[in-house]
């Protein structure tokens, strides 16, 4: 084997895949596959942002990376985008992703007490993640559900859960509730094997 057979190798080994100084790997390839059909779409750059956390739960710095080299988008153009939106997160978050709504009604209905009472109980603030994972709390400008007002929605993978005329105490008991399943299933596994 020759050193351009061995410079292949390494390179056709390290083009889907990315390590990062965590030691994770990026397998590139679904995102590959989507930044090359987005190409033929006029302003594709939310396009693949959106598809890129859909993959990968957050835009990590490596994918971020990747979606510049392979579309001639700069980094900076491409955080810009990222950080403008509020639908994009530069962060892993954790299974539980609670959005508490800040809006004009649940402002006025209480919602910093309601904060102040999830901050107490996760011990995390306004975008942070709990240590074990499970929680990430993200002040939203508005849920559209004045009427429930103060309401907060936590979002577990695909599935979304509105709740409304929250208290302090209320919220608390959801947060409690929540985690207390994720012990009996964490419970359930371990007797299962």
């Amino acid at each position: 084997m020759g050193r351009n057979d061995i410079d292949t190798k390494k390179d056709s080994r390290h083009e889907n895949n990315c390590e990062n100084c965590h030691g994770e790997m990026y397998d590139f390839r679904e995102l590959d596959d989507i930044i090359m059909q987005a190409k033929v779409i006029k302003g594709n750059l939310i396009i693949i942002l959106q598809e890129a956390q859909r993959i990968y739960g957050y835009l990590p710095r490596e994918v971020i990376n990747r979606i510049s080299e392979k579309t001639g988008h700069t980094t900076a153009e491409i955080y810009g985008v990222a950080t403008f939106y509020a639908q994009f997160r530069l962060k892993p978050i954790g299974k539980h992703l609670i959005m508490l709504c800040q809006g004009t009604a649940c402002h006025v209905s209480g919602a910093q007490q309601i904060e102040k009472a999830i901050k107490e109980e996760l011990e995390i603030e306004d975008g942070e993640t709990t240590e074990d994972m499970l929680f990430t709390l993200n002040n939203v400008a508005c849920l559209g559900c004045c009427s429930l007002a103060p309401v907060m929605m936590i979002k577990t993978g695909e599935e979304e859960e509105t709740h409304g005329k929250l208290t302090p105490e209320k919220t608390v008991e959801i947060i409690k509730e929540l985690r207390l399943l994720e012990e009996q299933g964490t419970e359930n596994e371990r007797e299962a094997v």
